[in-house]
């Protein structure tokens, strides 16, 4: 059987050479699936999906034989193995109508009104209907049918506001990660169409026919056959649910799984199944994605907010004890001055009235207890933060990493694409130990050398139109500045090559090994010839002479190797990333058998040259790492470049000063790193700056050793092989553009435009959510203490609570709801960088915090007492307006105090809101429906209207929180820094005084 697939692939191969499209084995398929139940005999293609499907899940070799192989079956999808389908408009229509799109079903997304429902189940919502539900009644039957229902009605309004707004909220999250979900899944894959190899394609847009290229680190985009290609493994857990790895090719099984992973190698691959008729299609329109995960900041919240409604619980069932007693002991009076409970004289219906009056003040003092828009608003701050991010080119995939990223004390960031461009030049070539220019100065026979070494030791590929178009290159950014040098100034024709040789074996190219080897075989004389390629100090060890630039073959002795190594220094200090080609011919003694099927030699090679490739530094990277120093977040650069490239780049970047760049604890090569004892490693961790020629396990041992030492670590990362490393880190950032499927997906934030900025961006965002979610913690705690202040002492003394479960709703909910959209609006400044992080053990609620909610609620409640004690007497009104006034100051207060809260420890809290537009435009918002509550809607609101006098004396008495919250902010309160603040910085005292 493995003779017949091989066959296969040799009759691929030869097809390659030569691309025409198949007749003969298309005959084989149609004769095979005649015997298959599902013929269409309308579609242009002479099988039944049903059959092919079933081929390829169940890895049916049977099958694939009698339909004449991979061959065959390319041919029944009239696709031309070599060049791949033409790609019209016209004939990609026809593979999507025949066989289906490369998409899924998708759970229904949750409408509104399931969001509405879950809002109903709330605690504080169920007790608020239950009372309102009483309240109507009786207030019919006491005050008749057109007067007893405004009371009820107006609870029943503003119960039905929160949860519509909590609805839309939580609706407008969840679309937000549908449409994230949506860009992730936009997978970009190489797809060989009409001979060209497309590496921006759609995996939406793949059609049954494609060619596909897939490499180490992608996702396997639909179900295929293996074509052709070498070392490929695949991680087909995700399917089976068993571990290990299974390698595929011609031979033994040439089957691919859409969903699974490839973990070494690379293929092309012919595409048979998409979409819903893969198993992955399946099980993916089964799962929906969880939005309900709860952030750590989030959990903490939950606790404070139990915490605070079980003492609310506590105070109102004593306040409803106290109350009870009071009545039914006749320590009660009416309105009229007159004893409410006489014994069996009171009427049945004025005691259940009176009882319902007693509970609606328990209830009171419950939600003035209760922070009911705490959780409304972290909802709304980080869905903000969640688009803002996107829109500094961060995708959230997970909602914990809005805030995490805020933590961060250390950022391990590579080098290659994120300091960097990634836009590769080959700007040096080096024969032997002479620079060399142009091609006219290399010999023929050293010259067809490097061509070989260059097109057929590599993943990438070049393609040209037509003898006068460009040429365009594809591959990783490092392959393609190889091609384009080889083939603009040395003249080298890739295809003429690839029909000259038939490759036996690849080594492919992976961060581990840091080089790639192939042996072929010359078709004109059936020579076997050895290629490598990579790290040029790598390279340089396993050679034992070299070319010099007449082509001359010379030994390498200790001092020959010496210079060389001066060559490869010299250019990695100047930035350049040094790759180096070696040779070696087989001799004819070891053609033996199985020769081909053999790992490439790796001794003895001849050295053939040196290339410099330059790639450099971002605009605005040096800034970006400023930043994080001056918010104490430390920078280290781990790279897989050797030590001088490293310190080279690391000093452009400004993550080195110039005078630490030949300091050995600052700067280390990843095997020194390893080999450090733990007590060693612990102790130098931190003063790293840059780990050159660095590992995978080296970047996870780093990440660590970091977080035992009580870092909260973010890890940049873009290859397979830092999968590791970003599921370790706190929280782990990988690339758009150059990171592998895998990648991401062990990611919480991609970066999408792999710039090291965006990721300091995100730094900032996280900060922002942090620092937003406290001022309102600060606000929202101010108006609770407050409350339930008043509303307990004024239940003890004259048995009457100031603010009603109404008042209380607006005060509490739909005042902070236009509180916190006023929050979560606002874009993060320049100032958050200046700060220490925040360290996830200390206090939600700081020392700073509880000084400016107890000065502002201590004045709450000495004017809210007071004007119940007193109201009536010092404005002459009468007991409703006193209530309006209290009421009024009240919400003007957190008017005033919001802008408090936006500098918390700023004492000129102004500075820089004047281009808050939208921060003022709610607040003033907010101010106008109060002012229509108060004058427009008394009866719903519980209110009477206020003159010219008596709104300027509210305002007056409210302003005067900004005096007090700028005068208490000249006491010194004793703030507690991280411990890492306190090891990075010696010098100073973990504590300070702010």
């Amino acid at each position: 059987m493995s003779d017949i697939l091989l066959t296969n692939r040799n009759s691929v191969e030869s097809i390659l050479d030569e691309p025409t499209t198949i007749s003969k084995p298309s005959e084989r398929w149609r004769l095979a699936s005649a015997t298959t139940p599902f013929v269409s005999t309308v579609q242009p293609y002479p099988f039944s999906q049903t059959s092919l499907n079933a081929m390829v899940r169940e890895k049916n070799v049977d099958q694939l034989l009698e339909a004449g192989g991979v061959v065959g079956v390319a041919g029944a999808l009239k696709t031309d193995i070599g060049n791949g389908i033409g790609g019209a408009v016209d004939d990609v229509a026809l593979r999507q109508a025949a066989f289906g799109s490369n998409t899924y079903q998708r759970p229904p997304a949750k409408i509104l009104i399931h969001f509405a429902v879950e809002a109903c189940k709330d605690l504080t919502v169920l007790v608020l209907l239950l009372c309102a539900t009483l309240s109507l009644g009786f207030g019919i039957k006491e005050q008749g049918l057109k007067e007893g229902w405004y009371d009820s009605a107006s609870v029943f309004f503003a119960v039905l506001l929160v949860i519509s707004v909590s609805a839309v909220s939580n609706f407008w999250e969840n679309r937000q990660f549908q449409r994230l979900s949506k860009v992730s899944n936009n997978i970009k894959v190489d797809v060989v169409r009409n001979g060209r190899r497309d590496q921006q394609t759609s995996i939406f847009d793949i059609v049954v026919g494609d060619v596909v290229w897939v490499q180490s680190g992608d996702q396997v985009p639909a179900d295929g056959l293996f074509l052709d290609g070498h070392s490929l493994q695949v991680d087909e857990s995700s399917m089976t649910g068993e571990g290990g790895y299974v390698e595929v090719n011609s031979d033994q099984n040439p089957f691919l799984l859409s969903g699974t992973k490839v973990t070494d190698g690379y293929a092309r691959m012919l595409v048979t199944s998409v979409g819903m008729n893969t198993k992955w299609g399946e099980m993916m329109s089964t799962i929906s994605r969880d939005t309900d995960e709860q952030t750590p900041l989030q959990a903490r919240l939950h606790k404070l907010t139990s915490s605070i409604s079980k003492v609310g619980l506590a105070v109102a069932f004593l306040g409803l004890v106290v109350l009870l007693v009071r009545y039914f002991t006749g320590h009660t009076e009416d309105e009229n001055g007159n004893q409410e409970f006489i014994g069996s004289k009171t009427k049945a219906v004025d005691m259940v009235n009176s009882v319902v009056r007693i509970i609606e003040a328990a209830v009171s003092i419950v939600i003035a207890a209760i922070p009911e828009g705490l959780s409304l608003a972290v909802t709304l701050i980080l869905a903000s933060s969640m688009e803002g991010m996107m829109a500094d080119q961060a995708m959230v995939r997970k909602l914990s990493a809005c805030e995490i990223m805020g933590y961060a004390t250390t950022i391990c960031t590579d080098k290659t694409g994120v300091l960097t461009l990634n836009q590769m030049k080959v700007t040096e070539f080096w024969l032997g130990q002479d620079p060399v220019g142009v091609s006219s100065s290399i010999s023929t026979n050293l010259l067809n050398v490097i061509h070989q070494g260059v097109a057929l030791n590599t993943f990438g590929s070049v393609y040209r139109a037509t003898s006068r178009s460009k040429f365009e290159f594809s591959g990783s950014p490092t392959e393609k500045a190889i091609l384009s040098w080889a083939v603009l100034k040395l003249d080298m024709d890739m295809e003429t090559l690839k029909r000259s040789w038939t490759i036996l074996h690849v080594e492919a190219f992976n961060s581990e090994k840091k080089r790639s080897g192939v042996s072929m075989r010359s078709k004109a004389d059936n020579t076997i010839h050895v290629h490598w390629k990579g790290a040029a100090e790598m390279i340089l060890a396993m050679c034992s002479s070299y070319y010099d630039a007449s082509g001359s073959m010379k030994d390498l002795d200790d001092g020959e190797r010496m210079k060389f190594k001066q060559i490869i220094d010299a250019m990695a200090s100047r930035s350049l990333r040094c790759i180096a080609f070696a040779h070696k011919q087989i001799p004819e003694e070891e053609h033996g058998i199985g020769v081909g099927l053999q790992k490439p030699k790796e001794d003895n090679l001849t050295l053939i040259g040196l290339v410099g490739i330059e790639d450099p530094c971002r605009p605005g990277v040096r800034e970006a790492v400023e930043n994080c120093r001056c918010a104490r977040v430390d920078v280290k650069m781990i790279t897989g470049d050797n030590i001088f490239i490293a310190r080279a780049i690391a000093t452009d970047c400004g993550i080195l000063r110039p005078d630490q760049g030949t300091t050995s604890e600052v700067v280390v090569e990843g095997e020194v790193f390893r080999k450090y004892t733990r007590e060693e490693r612990m102790e130098k961790v931190d003063k790293i700056r840059v780990m050159a020629r660095s590992s995978p396990f080296d970047k996870l041992l780093m990440v660590e050793c970091l977080k035992e030492k009580g870092h909260v670590v973010a890890v940049t990362g873009d290859g397979t092989n830092d999968a590791p490393a970003l599921k370790e880190a706190n929280t782990g950032l990988s690339m758009g553009t150059q990171g592998t499927q895998v990648t991401k997906e062990s990611s919480d934030t991609i970066i999408l435009d792999d710039n090291f900025d965006s990721a300091v961006r995100v730094l900032r965002w996280g900060r922002f959510v942090h620092n937003n979610i406290q001022k309102f913690i600060q606000l929202q705690l101010t108006v609770t203490l407050a409350t339930l202040v008043i509303n307990v002492v004024g239940v003890v003394s004259v048995h009457e609570v100031p603010f009603t479960m109404l008042k209380l709703l607006w005060l509490n909910l739909i005042l902070d709801m236009l509180c916190a959209l006023a929050l979560a609006t606002q874009q993060p400044t320049k100032d958050l960088m200046e700060e220490p992080p925040v360290s996830q053990t200390q206090p939600l609620i700081t020392n700073i915090m509880w000084r400016n909610i107890l000065s502002q609620a201590v004045y709450q409640i000495a004017v809210g007492l007071t004007l119940n004690f007193k109201g009536e007497s010092i404005f002459h009104v009468n007991e409703k307006v006193k209530n309006t006034l209290i009421l009024n100051i009240s919400v003007l207060c957190q008017v005033f105090n919001l802008v408090n809260a936006e500098k918390p420890e700023k004492k000129n809290m102004f500075k820089g809101m004047h281009k808050n537009k939208l921060f003022w435009g709610i607040t003033g918002i907010t101010v106008i429906l109060e002012v229509a509550v108060v004058e427009f809607f008394k009866k719903f609101g519980e209110t009477e209207r206020l003159s010219w006098g008596q709104w300027g004396a509210c305002m007056g008495i409210a302003a005067l929180s900004w005096p007090i919250g700028w005068g208490v902010k000249y006491i010194p309160v004793w703030v507690s820094r991280p411990k890492f603040w306190a090891t990075q910085n010696s010098n100073r005292d973990p504590r300070s005084k702010v």
